[in-house]
């Protein structure tokens, strides 16, 4: 996982990541659209593919690239993990608001009963 991060911590990565999510493309294609250089996205690629992120296969003269799911996948578990501790935060969080906002409604209550009098 480490290697994962590591590889999608460079913009040019992550957008080349981001490309990908929609199927394989041609090396040619992402030149393009992040309009760089091919030896720079070859570079990138690269470095994905030794993180596990990508792998390729050869189409006549072109190089076709697609996301492997595996590293992904567990990225996502480990994400998990702390989102479970963020829900179970805000569940505690809304509890403690909701019991401050039935003691502010019984003091004003308590407080019309008195002008009442």
């Amino acid at each position: 996982m480490l290697a994962t991060l590591r590889a999608l911590a460079e913009p040019s990565r992550l957008q080349i990541v981001e490309l990908l999510r929609d199927g394989p493309r041609p090396v040619g294609h992402m030149v393009k659209r992040l309009r760089l250089r091919q030896p720079q996205v070859s570079k990138h690629l690269r470095v994905l593919s030794d993180a596990g992120l990508v792998e390729v296969r050869v189409d006549a003269q072109r190089r076709i690239y697609e996301l492997r799911p595996e590293p992904l996948r567990e990225l996502e578990v480990w994400i998990e993990r702390y989102r479970r501790i963020w829900e179970g935060n805000f569940q505690r969080l809304d509890a403690v608001l909701e019991e401050l906002k039935t003691e502010k409604t019984k003091a004003k209550e308590k407080k019309r009963g008195r002008t009442k009098r």
